[in-house]
């Protein structure tokens, strides 16, 4: 995959050639209802039970562990995007879902078969891809039971990295917005995937659902009540591993002149999310080990759509997402949490003598 899509030098590949080859993969679960522009070569028989595909990846991963020598795992899904799913009856509650499996359910995805296999042998998971699993009570409620951390969904790497940058500056300069057209191509095998138009939808709502938390359009409808936001990723093929961005955002300031900010962020996709999945293997090891269970909020600055607390708003604006990471590592490590106000450092030579 990485010498199809180019996606490192053939001097680099020279480089770590000997150990990629020396890591043999072991037989996935695959879906063609849910991955459609795929044809796998090493899955295992689509006929087998949802039950006994979770047994086997259940022993894979203890399999994994033995053989490296390691008493702690972590989990990070990257696999391909699937087909848009709206939330089920089998999803409400753990017994539900496990009733499901059970019954050998095919609406149960791939996805999730990972996510319940890492949860039951604790091991901590990050949902990298748009799918639908941890988000869903049946997790929520699996994670707590095994004191489990875990974070999602959706790696925030290229695009949407740049817009939750750019929002907050607009934001804070009360720039006002009427639209923001965002567009893509990309020639590996994300898009060849996301060239199903089912499959496209799942990613459309992970990247266009980004701007509202941070514009908040019902506090500032003047500013952003109606903006219009498309988002919108093409497959083409002869770009490889290389993706484009483009932007072109319509933003109005002072007496409403109109203005214009036009982005082209010429990135490569598996160069910038090779370190944070490198970050988030790091930090949900650190929550298992510090006892941390369920939803990692403070990851959330990896996400496009962060998960957050029950009944809390999620937070997409990248700095303040920056801040609450920082912080809670300071936390983590018996250190000061920064608050930025500066008062511990002016001390009484703020205030004006009487």
């Amino acid at each position: 995959a990485a010498e199809k899509a180019r996606v490192l030098s053939p001097e680099d590949m020279a480089v770590v050639g000997d150990f990629l080859e020396g890591i043999v993969p072991m037989a996935g679960v695959h879906d063609p209802e849910t991955v459609r522009r795929l044809e796998p070569d090493n899955a295992l028989p689509l006929d087998m039970p949802r039950r006994e595909q979770v047994d086997i990846l259940r022993q894979n991963i203890r399999d994994a562990m033995t053989a490296a020598g390691a008493s702690r795992a972590v989990s990070v899904m990257i696999m391909s995007t699937e087909v848009q799913q709206n939330p089920l009856d089998i999803h409400q509650s753990l017994d539900a879902f496990e009733q499901a499996l059970d019954a050998n359910d095919r609406r149960i995805t791939p996805t999730q078969l990972y996510a319940y296999a890492c949860l039951r042998e604790q091991v901590p998971f990050a949902n990298g891809t748009p799918n639908m699993a941890l988000q869903l009570p049946a997790f929520q409620e699996l994670a707590r039971e095994t004191n489990t951390p875990i974070a999602g969904r959706d790696l925030k790497t290229g695009q949407t990295m740049m817009k939750t940058a750019l929002a907050p500056a607009f934001k804070a300069r009360m720039l006002g917005v009427r639209g923001w057209f965002s567009t893509n191509i990309l020639g590996n095998r994300d898009g060849e995937v996301l060239d199903d138009p089912d499959a496209f939808r799942s990613k459309e709502k992970t990247k266009g659902g980004v701007l509202d938390s941070i514009f908040q359009p019902d506090r500032y409808p003047d500013l952003y009540g109606d903006y219009y936001h498309k988002v919108r990723i093409n497959y083409y093929p002869p770009r490889g591993d290389d993706k484009e961005g483009w932007d072109n955002i319509d933003i109005y300031g002072w007496l409403g002149y109109p203005m214009q900010i036009k982005v082209d962020f010429l990135c490569r996709d598996s160069i910038l999310a090779a370190p944070i999945v490198h970050d988030l293997a790091l930090f949900l090891d650190l929550a298992k080990r510090a006892r941390w269970r369920g939803t990692q909020e403070w990851l959330g600055f990896y996400f496009k759509e962060p998960m957050a607390a029950p009944g809390a708003w999620p937070i997409h604006d990248l700095f303040a997402q920056h801040q609450k990471l920082e912080n809670t590592l300071r936390f983590l490590g018996g250190e000061e949490v920064l608050d930025h106000l500066g008062l511990d450092y002016f001390g009484d030579d703020l205030y004006a003598d009487d």
